[in-house]
C-alpha cells in the first residue's frame, strides 16, 4: 500500500526495541533463516528461481515491519488550535491497513476508519493515518490493533470522544485451516463520548456505510 505512513520512509531506522527483547538478527542471520524456510518447504533455496530471495524477503520484512522503528505517540505532537471552534467528529475513513498476523505471520488486509471529537486540538488527517500504519506494521491481533490505536489517539490528543473502526480480512483463515475466503472481521473501540452517545456511535456507523437498523444500546 503506499498510502501507508511508515513504509520505505523508516525501512532505515532501527526498531524501538522494549527491554528484555532479543537483539536484532543481522541481515545475512534472517537470509539463511529464509533459506531454512524454503529447505522445509521442500524446494532447493540455490535454484536459480529462488536464489535471490531471501535478500528479498528480509527487504520486505524491514517493510511490513516498519512499525517497530516509530513512536505512534510522537506522530500526533504537533497540533493545531486554529479549528479551536469545531466541537463535532472529524472521521477519516477507508485508511488502507496492511497487517500481519502474530499466530501464523499471514497478512491482515483491510480498512480502518479513525474519528475524534476534538476539544480545542487537531491534528493533520495524514497523522492518523500514519497512526494506523505505525501499530499495523507489526505482528499483531486485530482486537489489539484496534484499541492501540484508540488509546494513543485519546492518550495524546485529550479530545472529547475516539472511535476506530477495523474490517478486515485474514490471511490465517482464507488459505489454511478452514479456507474460508471472503469473510472479514470487524472490530470497534469506542472512548469518551462514543462509548457513552449511541447516537454517535449510529452517526459514525453511518458515515462509513455500516449503520445497523437500529441504534446500539
Amino acid at each position: 500500500m503506499d498510502h501507508c505512513g511508515c513504509g520505505a520512509d523508516f525501512l532505515d531506522f532501527e526498531p524501538v526495541r522494549k527491554s528484555g527483547i532479543p537483539p536484532r538478527p543481522s541481515g545475512a542471520e534472517v537470509e539463511q533463516a529464509v533459506r531454512t524456510l524454503i529447505a522445509a518447504a521442500g524446494d532447493d533455496p540455490l535454484r536459480e528461481g529462488l536464489i535471490e530471495t531471501p535478500a528479498r524477503v528480509a527487504k520486505a520484512y524491514r517493510e511490513w515491519f516498519a512499525g517497530y522503528a516509530v513512536d505512534p505517540a510522537r506522530l500526533l505532537e504537533r497540533v493545531f488550535s486554529e479549528s479551536e471552534d469545531y466541537d463535532d467528529t472529524v472521521l477519516l475513513r477507508d485508511i488502507p491497513l496492511v497487517s500481519t498476523c502474530e499466530h501464523h505471520l499471514a497478512p491482515i488486509l483491510g480498512r480502518a476508519h479513525v474519528a475524534y471529537r476534538p476539544d480545542g486540538r487537531v491534528v493533520g488527517i495524514s497523522k492518523l493515518s500514519r497512526l494506523v500504519d505505525a501499530y499495523a506494521r507489526r505482528l499483531q491481533l486485530q482486537e489489539r490493533l484496534t484499541r492501540q490505536i484508540a488509546l494513543t489517539l485519546d492518550e495524546t490528543l485529550r479530545p472529547r470522544g475516539v472511535a476506530v473502526v477495523i474490517e478486515a480480512t485474514h490471511g490465517c483463515m482464507a488459505t489454511r485451516g478452514v479456507n474460508q475466503q471472503g469473510v472479514s472481521m470487524v472490530t470497534k473501540c469506542w472512548l469518551g463520548d462514543f462509548r457513552r452517545d449511541a447516537g454517535l456511535r449510529w452517526e459514525l456507523m453511518a458515515s462509513i456505510g455500516s449503520a445497523p437498523a437500529r441504534m446500539e444500546s
